[in-house]
């Protein structure tokens, strides 16, 4: 699956890195992947990522 990042939703309130490493937060505490690259990227969706996504409460990180 793809997950896809929308940083101009994000409210910085950390949930997402709370529940999955593969998650991360730049300077201005806004999200992104633990890699730092790209705002999209392939992958399995463990339980921990799953979790994170249900838990954005302003709906950040999407999958498709």
């Amino acid at each position: 699956m793809k997950i896809k990042l929308i940083p101009e939703r994000c409210i910085a309130c950390g949930l997402c890195q709370t529940y999955s490493p593969v998650f991360d937060y730049d300077d201005d505490g806004i999200v992104i992947f633990s890699d730092r690259k790209n705002l999209e990227r392939d992958s399995d969706l463990t339980p921990d990522i799953l979790e994170a996504i249900k838990s954005c409460p302003t709906k950040a990180i999407s999958i498709d």
